[in-house]
């Protein structure tokens, strides 16, 4: 029988330690780690660090993680304003006679970093004021090069396409985060059950691993931080970024509907016989995850299996053959800070590096550890050392990590959709969590006192019995 675990424990904040870093020894504050980047620097030293010149432009690595990092400073509007404007001052914008060769070299390098920033971080331009602040100074350099209008156009209108396609969230899709939640066990003629849907493990991962991607591909690497975002103590303010998570908050639902949805059909049947195969079932759905690479569909459904109304199913687990599903534990227990699942991550992320195949390229993480690891080094980020600066360094290491992730979920799913296995996952009713333990009663009688106790209350409570 498995040790019981609620889904919840997997989706809460805290409880964890601090993820695991290579050591930096030897660097000393101020060191440069980039192509003139300090480890350290005030935030205005690092705000000039990314305004390009005729002769200097900013490394590639640099402005992503300063794009992403700086944002628990400073909101992104702002710093685009602030980014104009020394643009317009160094280079002497706002003269009415401009040194047309020089402003060439500059606006070709001005593009170059307008155009990285509205790839890569989209919705930072959903603003009218935003846009306004890049066509301003774009016009100021048109004249120096016919091509300028065009390009600027150009980039405008695949932001504007990025922002349309990113507005079609995962929230859109029909019943994601709105189930139907049975409180009490269904007539069995109106129930479907997921293997009459579909009843082959290997099927059923990939069309899991389809619904990963999908969710996945919509997260930004800015709701990473924003969603961490903390009141700077030298700031005046906090920055205020309202309903720019919801995509990582959609996905935690998401993670939290396939414990339930498993949970859920494991303890509708009536027979112990065919709970038994539905466990066993999805044993063997987890087991493909782990091969594909989906860590975080197999965590759902460790999880699911592992909350109590399931684990309390003595009769029922007793007909299970559990061995696989110990062996699946083993790999997601989080013990030592998950570092089994730690070691198969970093062999799924080098299979995914050497891939001849996008089936190799595929890397899932568990998203609430990723979500944890990214707190702390957040936390890292945001404050200040004594002397005011803002730590660069710890930048890079958030960077590093986001970057990684943001790899992992641009690879394109190569299995075929199956609308109507999708279908079921985001659709299906679920049982609520007393409805699950009501049903887990129905199945198994209550054994200890606890259990009577709780299992007369939600008879009273659901059922109108005493």
């Amino acid at each position: 029988m498995p040790r019981t675990l609620t889904a919840s424990d997997m989706v809460t904040p805290g409880s964890l330690s601090p993820p695991p870093t290579e050591s930096t020894e030897g660097e000393q504050a101020g060191q440069p780690l980039l192509d003139g980047a300090p480890s350290s620097a005030s935030l205005d030293t690092l705000i000039q660090h990314l305004v390009p010149t005729a002769d200097y432009y900013p490394e590639k690595t640099y402005i992503f993680t300063f794009l992403l990092s700086s944002r628990l400073f400073i909101e992104p509007r702002e710093l685009l304003a602030r980014v104009c404007h020394l643009c317009i001052e160094q280079q002497q914008l706002d003269k009415p006679v401009l040194d047309k060769a020089r402003v060439r070299k500059f606006g070709a390098k001005l593009l170059q970093l307008l155009a990285e920033w509205t790839e890569t971080f989209p919705r930072d331009f959903e603003e009218e004021s935003t846009i306004g602040h890049l066509t301003d100074v774009v016009g100021r350099i048109s004249p120096c090069d016919e091509t300028y209008g065009s390009r600027v156009h150009q980039l405008l209108q695949t932001l504007h396409q990025k922002l349309a396609s990113l507005g079609q969230g995962p929230e859109s899709l029909v019943g994601a985060d709105k189930p139907i939640s049975y409180r009490t066990k269904p007539p069995a003629s109106i129930h479907k059950e997921l293997l009459g849907v579909c009843s082959d493990p290997y099927t059923l991962a990939q069309q899991l691993t389809h619904v990963e991607l999908e969710r996945l591909k919509h997260i930004g690497p800015e709701e990473f931080v924003q969603a961490f975002v903390n009141k700077d103590p030298l700031a005046g303010t906090k920055p205020r970024f309202s309903d720019k998570t919801n995509n990582v908050e959609a996905y935690v639902k998401w993670f939290n509907r396939l414990c339930y949805l498993v949970a859920t059909e494991i303890c509708m049947p009536a027979k112990k016989k065919q709970r038994a195969q539905v466990i066993e079932f999805f044993i063997d759905v987890a087991r493909e995850c782990f091969n594909i690479g989906n860590f975080n569909s197999l965590m759902a459904i460790i999880s699911g299996m592992n909350m109590s109304p399931v684990s309390r199913l003595k009769k029922t687990w007793a007909k299970v053959k559990t061995a696989k599903f110990f062996i699946l534990e083993h790999q997601m227990d989080p013990t030592g800070n998950f570092c089994n699942y730690r070691t198969a991550l970093r062999g799924a992320a080098h299979r995914s590096l050497t891939a001849h195949s996008s089936r190799e390229k595929i890397v899932i993480p568990f998203f609430s550890l990723l979500i944890k690891d990214i707190y702390f080094l957040n936390e890292g980020c945001a404050n200040r050392l004594p002397n005011g600066h803002v730590n660069f360094e710890k930048f890079l290491e958030l960077a590093k990590q986001v970057g990684e992730f943001i790899t992992w979920k641009q690879v394109e799913c190569p299995f075929e959709q199956d609308p109507s296995i999708t279908h079921y996952l985001y659709t299906a009713p679920i049982f609520s969590e007393d409805g699950l333990y009501l049903a887990s009663y129905e199945s198994e009688s209550p054994e200890s006192q606890t259990e009577k106790e709780r299992w007369k209350s939600l008879r009273s409570s659901i059922l109108g019995k005493t």
